[in-house]
């Protein structure tokens, strides 16, 4: 399995709920350099969080690729979800190449979790940081870090 990890891109700082915050026009520029990276990739779905700027993340990801499935909406990639919920689908997806947008600390918390089977040493993860993840399982430590790559 090849999982991408990608933190949505710069957000507004006040909004009338912490969800409903919207990208930053720097934010938009970051999330453009993330998908870049992942030109050319087979990416056999796309699943965002129902925020606001991890939507606005993943559809701008979705324009840039030309990706034409559509974005799977899921509750549990909000900011203070449960790692072990990602890792339920996950473990549907053995042979699949995954991009979850979602946010801090849950971002961070889930990719630690796969590399190094605890979550004591989370990704650093910054707005629009993308993470390459690999493994023959979906499982926690048993995923190999191949790439972080942090916009500029």
């Amino acid at each position: 399995m090849r999982l991408w990890l990608l933190r949505h891109g710069e957000a507004e700082p006040q909004a009338a709920s912490d969800a409903a915050r919207e990208l930053t026009a720097h934010g938009r520029k970051e999330v453009q350099q993330a998908a870049a990276q992942l030109a050319g990739r087979p990416l056999t779905a796309i699943v965002a969080s129902p925020y606001v700027r991890a939507q606005q993340t993943a559809e701008l990801v979705r324009s840039e690729l030309g990706f034409t499935g559509k974005i799977n909406t899921v509750t549990w990639l909000t900011p203070d979800s449960d790692p072990r919920e990602a890792l339920k689908y996950l473990d549907e997806r053995e042979r699949a190449e995954v991009l979850l947008v979602s946010h801090q600390p849950l971002i961070g918390a889930l990719g630690g979790l796969l590399v190094h089977g605890h979550r004591q040493e989370p990704l650093p993860m910054r707005t629009a940081s993308l993470a390459e993840l690999e493994g023959d399982i979906p499982a926690a430590g048993l995923m190999e870090l191949l790439a972080l790559i942090h916009p500029r």
